[in-house]
């Protein structure tokens, strides 16, 4: 904990000086000097390494703490009071289900009693819904690699589709005399709907390692179908098209362009200042910003008007970066600044839903690698993603090319 507050002191350092250094080389007319420009620059990369470093340094710490947590309840009861030696209610949770399970993965075992035990876990296709404590680890393995779903709603659902209602007005209330009647005012409903696409993935895994009993295997799985699964459902969640796959945020149904830029390679503090006034004012209390790591170099030396850097770095643990004193979060599948590209977000992301249609489901595949003495395994869960208010999110899109007509 210490390690990262003194990263935190000296990466505000470090931002100080560079904001110095970029002040001693400005020009009367405003201009930086051209042979500072690149010192500037590495200056600048530095304090945004020195912030993904705190970042992978806070994550070690939480996952750290989750490994030291008891893995059991102390016994304040009698044991011998005639209650369940199970209580959890889940059948995926039952202590008999995850040892079949992991049984069956590592192919040991009378195959006869696992698929009895498996028996309330099997899959429609073939696989196994996942134990509930693997369901658990794989999920915080998504989490880590998509922080869309930090910031979205997430919902659980075991049919194929789900209707969302939406009010899509308030009515309105009405001044009468006395003794006038009151006009009616109803509200109007719409709905949307969130599917189930299918996302799955594949690893192979030699049998040395399955039966080496100091292997992790379970967060071994977890960490690298949640790398994958992560970084897809992300993808999709801001750029997705929503043809066999979710709607992103910046498909032209889903969050609205607040601001277009003057420019094709350059954001201006007048137009991130629109894009923050563009989202209605109930929608920015839990507002956040969201761009690639590339956008944030061009924040940073973004002043207002009265000279001051709207972007600051995070002093405290666990605190983001901000922008106009909102957090700022980066994902890589935000695009680049480019003609025509939509580059910065700012809205409440809660009203992006997340359905995880049930558990996901798992397999091992016995033959396909049998040559190569290697087990292969695969992984698929049903999932959608939509944001249900449009108007809750903002962007800002770059100039479009002149060929475009923009």
């Amino acid at each position: 904990m210490s390690k990262i507050l003194e990263l935190r002191s000296k990466r505000n350092t470090l931002w100080e000086q560079t904001k110095a250094f970029l002040e001693q080389h400005r020009r009367e007319n405003g201009l930086v000097a051209a042979d500072a420009v690149e010192q500037y620059n590495k200056m600048a990369q530095e304090v945004k390494d020195l912030g993904a470093e705190i970042e992978r340094l806070e994550q070690q710490a939480e996952f750290d703490a989750k490994l030291s947590a008891p893995t059991s309840n102390p016994v304040h009861g009698n044991p011998k009071n005639g209650s369940p030696k199970d209580k959890n209610t889940s059948p995926t949770g039952t202590e008999e289900y995850k040892n079949a399970f992991w049984d069956m993965i590592r192919n040991r075992g009378n195959y006869g009693e696992v698929r009895n035990a498996l028996s309330v876990g099997v899959d429609t296709e073939g696989g196994y819904t996942v134990p509930d404590e693997f369901e658990k680890k794989l999920v915080e393995a998504l989490e880590e690699n998509n922080i869309f779903r930090s910031m979205a709603n997430v919902i659980r659902t075991s049919s194929g589709t789900r209707k969302i209602p939406i009010a899509e007005d308030t009515g309105e209330a009405s001044w009468i005399d006395e003794g006038e009647e009151i006009p009616e005012s109803d509200t109007t409903f719409g709905q949307t709907m969130l599917s189930a696409y299918k996302l799955g993935t594949m690893i192979k895994v030699s049998n040395e390692l399955l039966n080496d009993s100091a292997f992790d295997l379970a967060t071994y799985i977890a960490r690298r179908f949640g790398v994958r699964m992560g970084n897809a459902e992300e993808k999709a969640f801001i750029t997705g098209d929503g043809v066999g796959k979710p709607l992103g945020i910046l498909d032209d149904a889903g969050a609205k362009v607040g601001v277009t830029a003057g420019t094709q390679t350059k954001l201006t503090f007048d137009e991130i200042f629109q894009l923050y006034y563009a989202l209605k004012a109930p929608y920015r209390k839990k507002a956040e910003f969201l761009c690639n790591e590339a956008v944030v170099l061009q924040l940073m030396t973004l002043k207002d008007n009265n000279g001051n850097y709207i972007w600051k770095p995070g002093l405290e643990i666990g605190k983001p970066d901000t922008l106009l004193n909102r957090p700022l979060k980066t994902s890589a599948f935000m695009p680049a600044v480019a003609a025509g590209n939509k580059v910065l977000a700012f809205g409440d992301y809660s009203y992006y839903w997340i359905a995880d249609r049930q558990s996901r489901t798992f397999r091992r595949l016995n033959e396909l690698y049998a040559r190569t003495d290697q087990v292969g395994f695969l992984s698929t869960q049903r999932v959608d993603g939509k944001l249900i208010l449009p108007e809750a999110v903002q962007v800002l899109q770059m100039k479009g090319s002149a060929s475009s007509g923009s």
